[in-house]
């Protein structure tokens, strides 16, 4: 796979060939790690290491500071108290996907360029980045129920959202498996699978992903993947 990288990142830039990558390259649908090992080639080891680093020690505590300054809404309330919880959640994601969630509501979806009227709030943008599974359920089933291509999104399975027994990452129809079993390495697979399968960011999702990219990773906007 690293032999063919060069070759893989002309395919998935190029529009007529980019829905091929999962045929050309069936590892992805059956190894966890090659979108990690991708974007390390993309971007090196530094870049790739830094939101595992950065986000339990810096940005998680001043999201959920910054997240007190939000209107107060029933979905917010549960979002901050499981953000804030030590133990485990009894209701809804996890510390950490919790927080990350809170950070989508600091950076809600913009009407620009929206071809619908109004915008999407924050809560509706939270389905265009992760949804849950129960475990047991067919992830095909979830694959063969997609009536419209969305960008890459977690699938998340496991007996409640606090326990979450497998991530995957949806992509055109496929359900990559990742590595990480925790919701901080998950969604740091999701981000990464944007760079590693030329795919731009959902418009819901762009003031979300671009801040991520930019203020986190440290990927200036030479790099963004604007809006689908």
């Amino acid at each position: 796979m690293k032999m063919t990288f060069i070759y893989r990142q002309a395919m998935v830039n190029d529009e007529a060939k980019s829905s091929d990558v999962f045929s050309v390259f069936p590892r992805f649908l059956d190894t966890p790690g090659l979108i990690e090992q991708d974007f390390r080639l993309l971007f090196g080891e530094a870049t790739a290491n830094k939101f595992l680093e950065k986000w339990p020690t810096t940005f998680k505590a001043k999201v959920i500071k910054e997240s007190h300054g939000l209107v107060s809404t029933t979905e917010l309330l549960d979002l901050m108290r499981n953000a804030e919880s030590a133990a485990e959640v009894e209701n809804g994601w996890d510390s950490d996907m919790s927080a990350i969630l809170l950070l989508l509501h600091l950076l809600p979806p913009s009407a620009q360029g929206r071809k619908r009227p109004g915008k999407m709030s924050a809560y509706q943008a939270v389905d265009q980045l992760i949804r849950f599974q129960k475990v047991g359920t067919s992830v095909q089933q979830h694959l063969d129920n997609i009536t419209q291509s969305s960008q890459p999104y977690l699938l998340a399975q496991g007996s409640t959202q606090s326990s979450i027994h497998s991530y995957f990452i949806v992509v055109d129809k496929h359900a990559l498996p990742c590595k990480a079993t925790g919701s901080v390495g998950a969604f740091d697979e999701v981000f990464k699978a944007h760079y590693v399968f030329g795919t731009s960011y959902s418009s819901s999702l762009s003031s979300f992903f671009t801040f991520v990219q930019t203020t986190i990773y440290n990927i200036d906007m030479g790099g963004n993947k604007g809006d689908s």
